[in-house]
């Protein structure tokens, strides 16, 4: 993998005066937001007037700009954050607020070889190759080539250090199914990686790839949408038995107005976008004890046809 030379930009962080070909990010008295890219030459128009991209270019961040029609604007660069939340769609994005949980509790470090299947629109990839670094690198897999091509450009004009419009050096993108493609890879380098991250309808599809390809102490993690989708992906480590009990959760984020004395919740929230799952891979050969667990009545009863953990009958007795 080439070097990154620690490039700043290859982070995603453009510093000094504003160029063009870069994103901005205008937010007017009432807190709406715009977003588009840099142009010579070329007006953003808005209920309050247009105004000038050339009177942006070249100016340092965090200014205010009026419009023809009087409106104020405060003028960024988008964070990561805001830059995925506006970003060009061919699949959803992963929420912000689920990409920071990936990177955490899948403890994603600086060096660490992730591999990724279902890369959407590239929000998710985005924030792995902020969290290895220079010295990590992420490999990607996405089955449809249309969602791939939109990743590629969202994550070029995030990272572009310049105006060639260079791939990030730390990336690869397979078109592809993971299933299929990272067995013969891993066969063919010998290499295992550290992290596999699997947001698909499907994750379960890819059980044995990842288990294949992590490291021992490596982490699975999945992110799925449905309640249907996360029993029967924890289902199926636990039967596959050479991961450690796996630990799924949500998160729900919700803002607060803070005025004075007038302190209470926001009247928004961003409440489910999807279930996180994460298991450790045990070294070959070894499984983890078996949980101690009484089923719940009717948990995997006459009526359950997925996969069973060790040590439960076809039909659970009901208490």
């Amino acid at each position: 993998m080439p070097e990154l030379e620690h490039d700043p930009a290859w982070s995603g962080v453009h510093r000094g005066p504003l160029r063009a070909g870069e994103w901005v990010r205008l937010v007017d008295g009432k807190g709406r937001r715009h977003n588009f890219c840099l142009e010579p030459g070329k007006r953003f128009f808005s209920n309050k007037g247009h105004l000038d991209h050339d009177d942006l270019i070249g100016r340092e961040e965090g200014f205010t700009i009026t419009s023809s029609g009087g409106g104020e604007y405060l003028v960024f660069r988008p964070l990561l954050s805001e830059f995925v939340i506006s970003m060009p769609r061919g699949a959803a994005v992963v929420y912000p607020k689920d990409s920071a949980q990936i990177v955490a509790m899948a403890d994603v470090f600086p060096g660490a070889h992730v591999v990724e299947a279902g890369v959407g629109s590239g929000a998710l990839t985005c924030s792995l190759l902020r969290a290895v670094g220079p010295t990590g690198r992420v490999t990607s897999y996405e089955r449809r080539e249309e969602f791939a091509d939109v990743a590629r450009r969202n994550v070029t004009q995030f990272f572009n250090a310049d105006d060639e419009g260079r791939s990030h050096p730390a990336w690869t993108l397979h078109v592809g199914d993971l299933a299929e493609l990272l067995p013969a890879e891993v066969e063919r380098s010998g290499e295992r990686c550290d992290r596999v991250i699997l947001d698909m309808l499907a994750p379960w599809d890819c059980l044995e790839a990842a288990a294949g390809a992590l490291r021992p102490g490596g982490i699975l993690c999945a992110y799925v949408a449905t309640t249907t989708q996360l029993s029967r992906f924890v289902e199926t480590v636990r039967a596959h038995g050479g991961f450690t009990e796996p630990a799924a959760w949500e998160s729900l984020v919700r803002d607060w107005h803070v005025e004075g004395l007038a302190v209470r919740p926001g009247h928004s929230m961003i409440g489910h976008t999807a279930f996180l799952v994460t298991a450790r891979r045990m070294a070959p050969g070894q499984r983890a004890p078996l949980k101690k667990r009484r089923p719940a009545p009717g948990a995997y009863g006459p009526d359950y046809t997925g996969p069973r953990p060790p040590g439960v009958p076809s039909e659970a007795a009901e208490d």
